[in-house]
């Protein structure tokens, strides 16, 4: 039973990362349209799939037992904000040309979230892990100086994503993955007609006005939000963290490849280099996790008294 549920929740989580690191090939098909065009169409669709989904689930009840908990429903607002900084920068990187910086940006997320535990949750690393963050630094020197300017892309992407983890924490299993985009996507709506009325008034919209493969691409744009992000919820359910932590270098890798094979960016030697310190530091950090993780587990099966002997 254990081991079909670990491989039902592999399943969901690499379903979930795959289509994650797809999604610079889906968002050009949205090309001429602006990354403000792309982001308020994503929120509007992604709110009616959602509410559509949440009509089929049988789900308000849940939402309106949120609604009712300011804290959380305030909570979600500003994680939806962080998710609006995150798309914009991301599809605004995907359309400029930037799909390996955006890779880049999920690649150090990781390290960023555990840097982010020690400024804002007062969190010790274990020296694996200052190694880890140590060497993402000089990364991100060196790609500075390979770019000739700050990769604000990724650094962006990746601080607004590890933010958004830390405010979800704050949440817990109060609200479940539908419940969660819905809210969150809700509070966004005027944020997306606001970005839409500045798009109409300057590059002007193209929704429906480019060709029907466009238009499609751009309806979809609820489905293609949500189906990952429920894809994940599953296979987190089901998986040990551990799985979880190397499913999620998926996405980036697929990402960077798209990137570098298919859009044929550039690639000199110099981002090599600080691409490989950057995936030298999530090695650090994979085995980190793994060595923690082998601990606790031998710590739980311990006897009481060998266990308070070990926490000495």
């Amino acid at each position: 039973m254990t081991q079909t549920r670990t491989r039902t929740g592999l399943l969901y989580a690499v379903s979930a990362y795959t289509l994650w690191g797809i999604l610079p090939g889906y968002f050009l098909l949205m090309a001429p349209a602006t990354a403000f065009e792309v982001v308020g169409w994503r929120v509007l669709f992604s709110l009616v799939f959602c509410a559509l989904l949440m009509t089929v689930t049988r789900a308000w009840r849940a939402l309106a037992a949120v609604v009712r908990q300011p804290r959380v429903l305030l909570t979600m607002g500003l994680a939806g904000h962080l998710v609006l900084v995150n798309w914009t920068v991301y599809v605004y990187g995907t359309l400029s040309g930037h799909v390996i910086e955006t890779a880049l940006g999920y690649f150090i997320n990781p390290i960023v979230t555990v840097l982010l535990g020690v400024v804002l949750l007062r969190e010790r690393l274990r020296p694996m892990q200052w190694a880890a963050v140590g060497l993402s630094a000089v990364a991100v020197l060196v790609l500075t100086i390979a770019y000739g300017a700050l990769p604000w892309i990724a650094l962006v992407l990746a601080a607004s994503f590890g933010l958004y983890g830390l405010i979800k924490k704050q949440v817990g299993d109060r609200v479940d993955a539908l419940t969660g985009l819905t809210l969150e996507t809700a509070w966004l709506v005027p944020a997306a007609v606001l970005m839409l009325f500045i798009v109409s008034g300057t590059a002007g919209i193209t929704f429906g006005t480019v060709s029907p493969l466009h238009t499609i691409a751009i309806l979809s744009a609820g489905v293609v939000t949500a189906v990952p992000l429920l894809l994940f919820a599953s296979g987190a359910r089901r998986l040990p963290l551990t799985y979880m932590g190397l499913t999620q270098y998926l996405a980036p890798v697929l990402q960077f490849l798209f990137g570098v094979f298919i859009v044929r960016e550039e690639m000199p030697a110099e981002r090599w280099i600080g691409f490989g310190l950057v995936w030298l530091a999530l090695l650090l950090l994979t085995v980190d996790m793994f060595v923690s993780a082998q601990s606790r587990r031998r710590t739980a099966a311990a006897p009481p008294e060998a266990a308070s002997v070990t926490a000495r």
